[in-house]
């Protein structure tokens, strides 16, 4: 027996044993038969709550039904068969559910949730208050078992065999479905629906299949338990039967496949041996759910895990980009078009896009030729991303047309859009982050295969799907880590993976939004180069802020600047305007880099971490740090991606507590301090990627900051001081932070994480896809601001980090392996390669 068959052997073990074990402890046949149903009704909604991550609160409905359909059509059309009227019940259940989660899945999030619970009220009013129909507060009675095939089902002992054969056969059914392409996507909507649909996945009827599927199963169980007890009554289309069915499922472990099964035995003898007692025993099991919830979110299943791991040789592995394998092939065979066009294979012509009183895009044309690498540029808040944004169906364009090899696609879905021929990567990385770097290609491959909605078949028994996506993974450099959780790459992994993904979708257009943001100086000479070989196949349609590389690679430009095309063109074009070189260009890190800055550090020690371990699941990715900064100094984490430098940052705030090691901020020893508690101790902290709170203002995101951090610890910071660095923000204070330009962003981020109280600033990336005049601005408020606080800064911009910095602290697979000063590095060429491998 194959180790992916054990559940399957599990379940039958189980099943055979579970009445011998009940009766041993004193419970009759009729509970193990329970048991058995409400497993099944725990396993339907998993395909709900754990795999699709859709939370249902109504799905005792479909139990009540389910009975109710089968204790009526026995009554009134099939008298004393148990056969047809349990097939007209399912068959019932799977039509109205369908019906009804067309309905209930226009709506997402909560409103989802809130429809369901709408639902099962309605029901339970309907099946307590018409008596003619339902029996009303008495139930429906008079539901009769039968004969089938020699077997006395009046009996419970044949009746519990039939249960548990349908209770197995329903598992397969479910193993076979979630190993199935169709499964396998409900998992990735799960991790990141938005992805899911840019990879062509029409995700609303993915998850209306698992609805359906998810629901009749349910139904089922009501079958079974309606012929158990012979009675068919209102509760079950009680809200609170749906909380319990809810509570299983967790308790079990809801990501699992059979843990739902445990949390209905567990529920099942908690229920018969507590009620004894007391008949208050639901107030017992409501704590115990809730101590699952706050202290073993995976349930059982992570108990016996956590439980075993003392028993089980530990697997360390190295940072997980540490893998990687360099590759120079060429683009793979089945991503190359089969023909090449001479008219433009992008036509976009008068776009236009407003949100409220912002016109973020004006009049746009933007044409882009066949096996060209066509680059979109301009200043931050130019309208870049929404131009992308329009063109792959993210937003629905207020005016022009958008034209795909002559074929209009303007205002259609997204994943229309990447079924027509659009692949696309984001700005920030969109991944599925609990999945491996190898699923996470796989799905992106599969996405155009003709069997990706088949819900019986081997999603790994494709062998061209796993073909391609072996190639895929080998052309892109990252074999060797194909096991790695995307999530747990370091940035720079992430943005390469999303690239892929994008290329995956075999299309005849690639958008890359940022692909060089967050990589060091090699790695960005290294996916320049592959971008360039892609478009000499696959047009390319660019927008990136490393104008230097741009322009060695673009075959023409389109450069932005308020909404407004500047000027298209050549690369030489965009090179020798004035306009451009006016709003986008700026000084230069160059100019920057050479102008000489004052420290002000201090000898006094502020913050010292010694021996500092930090593991992501099984990788360890911080190996025994320690460095040290001193008061008023800025220091530089530096080091090629996947070192480990934003995992350090993240371990100082909090957010990946260590393993070992000693971590102090002035004399408070503060590792594996809540990151809540490290941020009142007068630690700032600004993420990659920004992490502003979305439809809320710049105002809102600062008073947020501010609102527990006035604690003493460090400089307090009020909006006048705030303003005084930043005085843009005073102008944008009432707008949504996600409304702002990049740099705009960035500047909130910073000045967020400076409210309230601070002492020490980390910022990670905090110069990554900003235009040079941005660049530029923040640069001169960080310098300003050493002055203030001492600040922690890991950034791929080498020369701005060391001109910046006072000293530097370089990582390699997560250890310290250069410490010294940042002028050293800045003026000694030859040690910087040796240092950093640049």
């Amino acid at each position: 027996m194959r180790r992916d068959h054990a559940p399957l052997l599990i379940a039958a073990v189980a099943l055979a044993v579970l009445p011998f074990v009940l009766d041993r402890i004193g419970l009759p046949l009729r509970t193990s038969i329970d048991v058995v149903v409400f497993a099944i009704a725990c396993l339907g909604l998993n395909v709900l709550v754990g795999y699709t991550g859709l939370v249902s609160f109504g799905h005792g409905a479909w139990f009540g039904l389910g009975a109710y359909a089968a204790a009526i059509s026995q009554k009134y059309w099939f008298t004393g068969s148990i056969v047809l009227p349990a097939f007209f019940a399912v068959l019932f259940i799977a039509v109205t559910a369908a019906l009804a989660g067309a309905l209930i899945l226009r709506r997402r999030g909560v409103y989802f949730s809130l429809l369901t619970l709408a639902l099962t009220a309605l029901l339970f009013a309907i099946g307590y208050r018409w008596t003619e129909f339902t029996g009303g507060e008495s139930g429906l009675g008079g539901v009769t078992r039968a004969t089938v095939l020699g077997l006395n089902l009046e009996r419970d002992a044949d009746y519990y065999w039939v249960v548990a054969a349908v209770g197995f056969v329903v598992a397969f059914l479910l193993w076979r479905f979630h190993r199935s392409p169709a499964g396998s996507v409900l998992v990735a909507i799960r991790e990141n629906e938005q992805r899911a649909r840019f990879l062509g996945y029409p995700t609303n009827r993915y998850k209306l299949l698992g609805f359906v599927i998810s629901a009749t199963v349910v139904g089922i169980a009501g079958v079974l338990s309606v012929f158990n007890h012979r009675f068919a009554a209102a509760e079950p289309l009680a809200v609170a039967f749906s909380g319990e069915l809810i509570a299983m499922v967790v308790i079990g472990g809801m990501r699992s496949f059979l843990g739902p099964a445990l949390g209905a035995l567990f529920y099942i003898l908690f229920r018969e041996f507590l009620s004894i007692w007391t008949p208050s025993w639901l107030f017992y099991f409501g704590i115990l759910f809730v101590g699952f919830i706050m202290f073993s979110p995976t349930g059982l299943v992570g108990v016996a895990q956590r439980l075993l791991t003392p028993f089980r040789k530990p697997i360390e592995e190295e940072a997980a980009m540490a893998g990687r394998t360099l590759s120079d092939e060429p683009l793979p065979a089945f991503l190359k078009p089969a023909d090449h066009a001479a008219e433009p294979i992008l036509e976009a012509r008068g776009i236009a896009k407003s949100f409220g009183g912002i016109k973020a895009v004006q009049g746009v044309d933007i044409l882009v030729r066949d096996r060209s690498l066509h680059a979109l540029i301009g200043p931050n808040g130019a309208g870049k991303t929404t131009a992308f944004n329009l063109i792959s169906g993210m937003f629905v364009p207020d005016e022009g047309e958008i034209l795909l090899g002559g074929r209009s696609i303007a205002g259609l879905s997204p994943e229309a859009i990447t079924a027509a021929g659009i692949g696309r990567s984001f700005q920030i990385t969109n991944l599925f982050p609990a999945l491996s770097v190898e699923e996470n290609v796989r799905l992106a491959i599969q996405a155009r295969h003709r069997h990706r909605f088949d819900p019986w078949a081997q999603a790994r028994a494709f062998a061209d799907i796993e073909r391609e996506t072996a190639a895929l993974i080998r052309y892109l450099g990252v074999a060797g880590m194909e096991q790695a959780e995307a999530g747990a790459l370091s940035y720079g992994g992430q943005r390469l993976l999303d690239m892929g993904l994008a290329l995956a979708t075999k299309p005849r257009l690639l958008l890359l939004d940022e692909p060089l943001a967050g990589l060091a100086a090699a790695e960005r000479q290294r996916i320049g180069d592959i971008v360039k070989r892609i478009s000499s196949d696959v047009p390319v349609l660019l927008v990136e802020h490393d104008i230097d590389r741009v322009f060695q690679i673009a075959d023409a430009v389109t450069v932005m600047n308020e909404g407004r095309v500047l000027v298209d063109g050549t690369v030489e074009d965009a090179r020798s305007n004035p306009r451009v070189q006016e709003v986008y260009i700026g000084t230069g890190a160059v100019t920057l880099a050479a102008k000489p800055r004052e420290s002000a550090a201090e000898p006094a020690m502020l913050l010292a971490a010694s021996g500092v371990n930090t593991y992501y699941g099984k990788s360890h990715v911080l190996v025994d740090v320690a460095f040290d900064v001193r008061q008023h100094e800025i220091v530089a984490l530096l080091g090629r991606n996947g070192a480990g430098k934003s995992t350090l940052l993240k371990t100082l705030i909090g957010i990946a507590p260590p393993a070992a090691g000693s971590i102090r901020l002035g004399t408070q020893e503060i590792a594996g301090l809540p990151s809540a508690e490290i941020a009142r101790l007068g630690v700032g902290y600004v993420p990659q990627g920004r992490g502003l709170f979305a439809g809320m203002s710049v105002a809102q995101n600062l008073e947020l900051g501010r609102l527990k951090r006035q604690t003493g610890h460090g400089v307090r910071w009020d909006l006048e001081r705030i303003f005084a660095y930043f005085p843009r923000l005073a102008e944008r204070l009432d707008t949504p932070a996600d409304f702002l330009s990049g740099g705009e962003q960035q500047m909130v981020a910073v000045a967020r994480a400076l409210s309230g109280d601070v002492r020490v600033l980390l910022l990670d990336e905090p110069f990554e896809g900003l235009a040079p005049t941005v660049i530029e601005q923040l640069f001169e408020s960080f310098d300003k601001l050493r002055h203030e606080v001492s600040i922690v800064i890991v950034d791929h911009h080498l020369d701005l980090a060391l001109a910046l910095s006072d000293r530097t602290v370089a990582l390699e697979r997560g250890r310290v392996i250069h410490s010294g000063l940042s002028r050293d590095l800045r003026d000694d060429l030859a040690l910087r390669r040796k240092v950093l491998w640049l």
